[in-house]
């Protein structure tokens, strides 16, 4: 299969006037060259259509089976390959010296050859053909035997992908690396029936270097193994090669795998010092001496050069000895930089060129943004020296019902919702994010608090990552920060969430020496770590922190900041209010354990586990310390697994390293007892898993866009069995007075008290009709919503997110589907079943509803709507642009028709 490079390709030539500017080395004396010097740069005319890089898309044309060849047994189990397995990564290490032992494992003397499914002639002709990213557990049924805390789907387990590609002639005297974004998980790497290497954690991104048996001009084969154990996950965390995959071709001189790091050290109106690092690698075994060129130009929307170059580094001279690294920096200025903020996301770029004996070979291009921040603990977060309150989110990696495998559209559309809501920042909970992510934030402005890991070296699951972190943390986190800190939009690293250790006398030394190797990869941005337990914070592990994340404690924020007034203080992860979308039940307690039947919890936003507390608790917390940074709520959106208050793991609720805490949690487990639940995604969400926002979207809205005219009543009105009956009425605004109507007849006016976040109209008795209320903000009419008793259910209604699609098979269109009376106005309580079909260069890849308790296979093209809204999910055939058309039917009901088109 022929694979298309990137536009990274030769330079024709080097400017031939290079602007004066400053040179700084690093580790390594040679001269800078002089003005006079820079023509000698010129590249040779017959290396300037040569590619010195390409980045290939890998993602095509891969054969994959779930299972093991028979009798394997556990001869690839992690503790016989570690060997093999460990040296993978060791150039991120400052000291490196562990090699892979000769030849591939055979563990077991009764197993003849333990990689038959990795030799290029077996025969995989029965195999399954697919492209990647792909996520075998979101394909499978919702099974009930499986437990809820990890969505009931089948992503445990082991499963093999193999590739066939050719190797071009040309491929001979380069180096080849093969990148993977991220593998669920323990993941084995064959070329050609040898073991090369491979990478425990499922979320970091890596790379295997193939040159050594790569066979140009050949045909060669690649294998994966990947085994997620059954007890490694809190939550869903998805099984397969989920991200990206890249070939990286290079010369045997190269810049490293992210070798370029630029800080803005100095940052003004007027200008600003941009220190980029480089680091090169030397493959062969004689030194290399090469010159260094820099270009600094403007970033168009893709991250690339645009226009004429706007800085120039001073050309110099580096010695790379053999089978090394050298570090070089070069020092620039902007004049009148054009900064990254969250309202306009400019970016530059910086174009590193590597040239030997007159020829260039290599260029790398890095996306930068130029901007200053400051973490402090009486102003807050600043942001180019604005105060900006970080009003954030917390989102686990699956994409609802395309699960784990990442799609760059989904993403955007979950942060178009969020920006709608006010979100301005997103935590990576609670592992590495997928590298698009962050570029999307990077683009739509967002602010990341950029995540490691879960668990140290006390785990919570008998197999996850604490089985690995004495192993692989070092590596683990420097490849985070390596391939993360070029991005704006992240502003504080985050080593670890709810970590056990907090709870140990010593745990402090161990967050130090991460805290440290953070440091040494990035010290331009702060350390955080997300504190469950409370006296966490007044521990040592406090003090080798940069900021100070509490989890749930906004009852602590006035104590620690007098006890810590110098520290900066963060809700690392706030709320965690649990709901059902358009569910209501009555009577509508106060307590936060009330609201809940039917394996759903009720909208009215009161409800909370016992660690837990309200949107309007922590609001209080954050306005009475408001030196307090802001929050990141749990959590943006519903995910996969982890359905509290309806978990039927215990072991989720027992992750307390606090003992007090923990003994809490174990009598309310003895309280609750061990009910097997339907559940199979979370309530936590602000907005469900198909992307429709509940109730309390509107909450943070008004919290957060505070000069949005807007407002929104609860509940619905069509309650027919409460006539008579008390339905008390909450109203979400940003307005700070508010009056109550129903069919025209007032209800009482309310002004906005000191610490109050909604208005309440607790003794309404239920009639049919309309409610309606009027805002006003400021003595000024501000915004009016309107709830009204519908019709019975009469048509359904269709509205895709949009109509025009990129014929790339990627491209996604979202399209809801309601269920209306024949006024057009949802029917509240509707759960009609309905059936999809589509027509033209396109095919359903999923449906939902937005139901924790629904167990219909997302692949399926039938769906019920759950109260009045389901979700279908459109993806383009590449290559085949044309007329696509949705429709749906629904026994009873009008159907409906969306008419697409990709081009």
């Amino acid at each position: 299969m022929s694979q298309t490079p990137s536009s990274e390709s030769a330079e024709p030539g080097l400017p031939r006037h290079i602007k004066k500017s400053t040179a700084l080395l690093c580790l390594l004396s040679a001269p800078a060259l002089g003005a006079a010097d820079a023509a000698a740069l010129t590249i040779s005319n017959a290396d300037s259509t040569q590619s010195v890089r390409e980045r290939i898309a890998f993602n095509d044309g891969w054969l994959f089976r779930q299972g093991d060849p028979a009798h394997i047994g556990g001869a690839l189990d992690y503790e016989r390959v570690r060997d093999w397995v460990l040296p993978t990564g060791d150039h991120l290490l400052a000291d490196a010296t562990r090699r892979a032992p000769a030849g591939t494992p055979t563990p077991d003397a009764n197993y003849t050859n333990g990689t038959t499914w990795a030799q290029p002639d077996f025969d995989d002709t029965k195999w399954r053909a697919l492209d990647l990213p792909h996520d075998w557990g979101v394909e499978g049924d919702f099974r009930q035997d499986l437990p809820g805390e990890t969505g009931k789907l089948p992503w445990f387990g082991t499963a093999w992908y193999r590739k066939h590609f050719d190797s071009p002639a040309s491929d001979a005297g380069r180096r080849v690396y093969l990148d993977i974004d991220g593998a669920m998980s323990n993941a084995l790497v064959w070329l050609n029936g040898r073991l090369i290497g491979g990478w425990p954690y499922g979320y970091t991104s890596w790379r295997v270097d193939l040159t050594p048996h790569l066979r140009p001009g050949e045909i060669n084969t690649l294998a994966i193994r990947l085994d997620n154990a059954r007890e490694s996950s809190r939550w869903y965390p998805g099984g397969g090669l989920y991200r990206n995959v890249w070939l990286v071709k290079t010369n045997p001189v190269h810049v490293a795998q992210w070798g370029v790091f630029v800080t803005t050290p100095v940052v003004t109106r007027e200008a600003a010092t941009v220190d980029i690092a480089v680091t090169l690698d030397n493959t062969t075994a004689t030194g290399a001496n090469v010159e260094l060129a820099l270009r600094v130009f403007e970033a168009d929307a893709q991250g690339r050069p645009a226009g004429a170059p706007v800085a120039l580094g001073e050309p110099a001279r580096v010695k790379v000895d053999a089978a090394r690294q050298a570090n070089y920096s070069h020092t620039v200025t902007l004049a009148a930089p054009r900064l990254w903020s969250l309202a306009a996301r400019h970016r530059y770029v910086a174009e590193t060129l590597v040239i030997a004996s007159g020829a260039l070979v290599d260029r790398v291009t890095t996306p930068f943004g130029i901007r200053k921040t400051d973490t402090t603990a009486d102003r807050g977060f600043l942001l180019n020296g604005e105060r900006v309150p970080i009003r954030g989110v917390c989102l686990h990696h699956d994409l609802g019902a395309l699960g784990a495998a990442i799609n760059l559209r989904a993403m955007e559309r979950q942060l178009e919702i969020l920006r709608e809501m006010g979100c301005n920042a997103i935590r990576t909970s609670h592992n590495p994010p997928a590298p698009e992510l962050l570029e999307l934030c990077d683009l739509m402005g967002f602010l990341v608090m950029d995540e490691a890991f879960d668990c140290w070296a006390m785990g919570k699951k008998r197999d996850d990552y604490s089985r690995f972190f004495d192993d692989w943390h070092e590596k683990d986190l420097r490849a985070l920060v390596r391939r993360d800190r070029n991005h704006p939009c992240v502003i504080q690293w985050s080593i670890g969430n709810e970590i056990r250790e907090q709870g140990r006398s010593d745990g402090w030394k161990l967050a130090a020496r991460l805290a440290a190797i953070v440091r040494e990869e990035d010290r331009t941005r702060p350390i955080a770590c997300g504190f469950n337990g409370v006296r966490s914070g007044y521990s040592g592990f406090h003090a080798v922190m940069d900021i100070v994340g509490y989890n749930y404690k906004p009852h602590e924020y006035a104590r620690f900041r007098a006890a810590h007034p110098h520290i900066p203080l963060l809700g690392a992860e706030t709320a965690s209010t649990i709901s059902s979308r358009g569910e209501y039940f009555f009577p509508v307690g106060e307590n936060k354990n009330d609201g809940r039947a039917d394996n759903q919890v009720s909208s009215y936003d009161l409800y909370a586990p016992r660690w837990a507390t309200t949107p309007d608790d922590e609001w209080r917390a954050q306005d009475e310390n408001p030196a307090v940074l802001g929050e990141f709520v749990w959590t943006g959106f519903d995910y996969l697994g982890e359905p509290t208050p309806y978990n039927d793991d215990a072991t989720n609720l027992l992750n307390f390293s606090d003992p007090v805490e923990r003994a809490r949690a174990e009598k309310e487990l003895a309280e609750l007892g061990r009910v097997r639940t339907l559940a199979r995604s979370s309530y936590f969400g602000i907005i469900d898993l198909a992307g429709f926002p509940k109730d309390r979207f509107y909450h943070y809205q008004a919290r957060w866009r505070p000069d949005l005219p807007m407002a929104h009543i609860l509940p619905h009105w069509n309650w027919p069995e409460r006539i008579g009956e008390i339905t008390p009425v909450h109203v979400y605004t940003s307005a700070d007075e508010a009056e109550l109507f129903l069919n025209g007849k007032s209800l009482g006016r309310k002004k906005r008290s000191p610490l109050e976040y909604r208005f309440r109209w607790d003794e309404i008795v239920y009639e049919p009709g309309e409610l309606k209320v009027l805002t006003w903000k400021n003595g000024r009419p501000w915004a009016e919503a309107a709830r009204t008793t519908t019709g019975p259910a009469a048509k359904l209604t269709l509205g895709a997110d949009r109509a025009a699609l990129r014929a790339d098979g990627q491209d996604l269109s979202f399209i809801t589907v309601t269920i209306a009376d024949r006024d057009g106005r949802p029917v509240p309580r509707a759960r009609n079943l309905i059936r999809f079909h589509v027509t033209g260069p396109a095919e359903i890849i999923a449906t939902d509803n937005g139901d924790a308790t629904d167990h219909t296979a997302f692949r399926s093209t039938a769906r019920r709507a759950y109260n009045a809204l389901a979700l279908v999910i459109i993806r383009s055939r590449p290559g085949s642009p044309g007329a696509i058309t949705l429709t749906a039917e629904s026994d009873g009901l009008a159907g409906a028709r969306v008419d697409l088109r990709s081009e």
